[in-house]
Parts: C-alpha cells; structure tokens; sequence
C-alpha cells in the first residue's frame, strides 16, 4: 500500500494481544491508549530461546491483562531483556511490573531514566505545577490553564511505578539480540535521550517516537529548559537516520509500519519550515504562544491535547527567536510574546 509518497507493508495492525511477524525474529504487537490517539505499538525480538520487548505500554490494568495473555501463549521462553526508547508513559508505564514479573533487566539511556523520575517525583522544572506556570507566562487563558492544573501529576497515571535499576544505553551502543547486531541511535527534541534501533543485517529500524508515517512528533519546550530549542534537536536529529538505506522498514510508535525514511524527513522538515512561515506572517504584532494556538491548530483540543500543543507551539517560537526571526518582549503585567524583528 502506498500513502503520502510512503510504502505500507501491512495495511492494518495486528488484533490487542497478539503478534505479527514483520522481519524475521521481529514481531509487532498493539496495545490500547486512553487517548485521541489511542494505540501504542510495541515489539518483541526473538533473542535465542527467550525474547526481548521493546517498549512497554501504558500502565492500566487492561494492558496488563493484554501482556498477560502474551505470556501465557510465549511460554515457555523467557524474556531476556526490556527495552525502553523513552520515558513516556505509553513507553515505559509498564516497565518496573514486567521487570518484577519476569526478572528480566531494562535497558535504556541515562536522560530518559532521569526524567522519568523527575516528573513522577514532581522534581523542580518538572512539575505540574511548574508546567502550568509557564503556560500561564506563555498567555494560556485562565480556564485552560486551571484545567491543567486541576489533573495534578497525570504521569503518575500511567506510570504506576518506576524501575529503580537499569542498563545504561549510549548512542552508538551495540546491543547482540537473537544474533543480530543492534544499534542504539540517540534522538532529540521529543524526548531527553530518546533511544531508536538500527539493525544493518534485517534492514529494520525501530524509530519509536522519532519518526512516525503521518502524525508529527511532538517536540516540546518544557519548564526546566524555558528557553530550550527542542525543534532545532529534533530537526538535527533526524538528520541522524535520513540516510539510512531507503529499503529500511521503520517500525514506528504509532500508525504503520513503512519504508521511506528520507522521504518522510524530507516531508517532516517542510511541515515544520511551514508551521515557523505561518507564526511569522501571525507575529506582525506581539503574539503569545497562548494567542497562537488558534493558527497552529485549528480544531479543538481536550486538556490533553492542549499540554501538548502549547510546548510545541513555545517550541517553534524559541525556535525563530534564536534564529534572529523572532524578538521576545514581555512586560510587568502580561505574558511573554514574540514579534518579527524585519
């Protein structure tokens, strides 16, 4: 199947609690998401007689029972070894129960173990309510803002508990799954030290997050770093995977499986050059991101949605102003904006 100058192997997933083979030793699974965007894929990696998972999913108790029933129809072979891409929830919700449940280690990078504690603890910089203040600084209406602030620390809901041990992953690291040589591919922008994997001899990339077939990834500025460019980090790092071979199937978080890599960069970097073209024609006046989120995304948006969409809109913004387009000014009484400095 082919879609947006993309090719789809497979054209729908496979059923919640099953598997599909998709590259030999490499099986996709497909969990549910309490979401607009409501699934999470998930893959287990033939490692000799046991299996290693990647990524975990979100931390409900319907989910559990989807790994339990995968177990079940596994058994007898162990799993070897779980890795996490990032710490997101739908990622790593459910990590610390399948270590405890199948003794198996979880591998993952220094900046994403870190974060993942420092959100759920609501560490300085990383707090809901830290969140919600530069929303408000960044002219978030008031209603919004408390709506927020009313959820409390929503990561705690999908993350029920936490690893408190790990593997450290590198970018670059070498990782022998099933006799396969694997390699660890840092990401930026999205996540601190988002962790995808490159296997040369199946011709596979597991992206994760970084790259997806038809949503683009959220890139977020968030408290701890206000002045942060997460979308130069995310656009620089692409880079990183845009000349892998245009055979590689990408095996990505969300939506299909695909091939096209440079195409769906090449597409990527377009939507966001288009995304700084539109806040620049807006930002002839001062504009908060706040203001600004009517332009960058123009339906409706739940709470959720909305958390999302403000740390992406002060992404593109942080972005332009460090690129000379944009000046910041804010006064006493009001929010930060930005205006074009032609």
């Amino acid at each position: 199947m082919n879609k947006n100058g993309l090719d789809y192997p497979w054209s729908a997933p496979p059923e919640a609690a099953t598997t599909r083979e998709v590259a030999p030793g490499v099986h996709w699974i497909r969990m549910p998401l309490p979401f607009a965007l409501d699934h999470i894929n998930l893959w287990l990696l033939e490692d000799g007689e046991g299996l290693c998972i990647v990524d975990t999913g979100y931390g409900r108790e319907e989910v559990k029972a989807c790994w339990e029933s995968l177990l079940a129809g596994l058994a007898p072979r162990p799993v070897t070894r779980i890795i996490v891409t990032h710490f997101h929830p739908d990622h790593l919700g459910l990590a610390a129960w399948l270590q405890e449940r199948t003794g198996a280690p979880i591998s993952m990078t220094l900046g994403e173990y870190l974060a993942g504690h420092a959100v759920w603890h609501g560490l300085p910089g990383h707090a809901s309510a830290d969140m919600v203040g530069q929303f408000r600084e960044n002219g978030l209406e008031a209603a919004r803002c408390d709506a927020l602030a009313t959820r409390g620390n929503a990561y705690r809901a999908g993350v029920p508990a936490l690893p408190i041990r790990f593997d450290r992953l590198f970018d670059g690291s070498a990782l022998s799954i099933g006799g396969h040589g694997w390699r660890v591919i840092t990401g930026f922008g999205h996540s601190p030290e988002h962790a995808s994997l490159h296997c040369e001899s199946l011709g596979v990339l597991i992206s994760g997050d970084m790259l997806l077939p038809t949503i683009s990834t959220n890139v977020s500025v968030n408290a701890a770093t206000p002045h942060g460019d997460p979308l130069g980090w995310f656009l620089e790092s692409l880079h990183c995977i845009k000349d892998l071979p245009g055979a590689t199937l990408v095996l990505p978080s969300h939506g299909l499986p695909f091939r096209g890599i440079r195409e769906r960069v090449m597409q990527l970097e377009v939507h966001h050059r288009e995304r700084c073209d539109e806040l620049l024609a807006a930002c002839e006046v001062p504009r908060s991101a706040g203001e600004l989120l009517g332009t960058l995304f123009r339906r409706e948006l739940d709470t959720h949605q909305v958390m999302f969409a403000m740390g992406e809109a002060i992404a593109h913004l942080n972005h332009l102003e460090q690129q000379g387009a944009l000046r910041l000014t804010q006064d006493l009484q009001g929010p930060i904006r930005y205006a074009r400095t032609d």
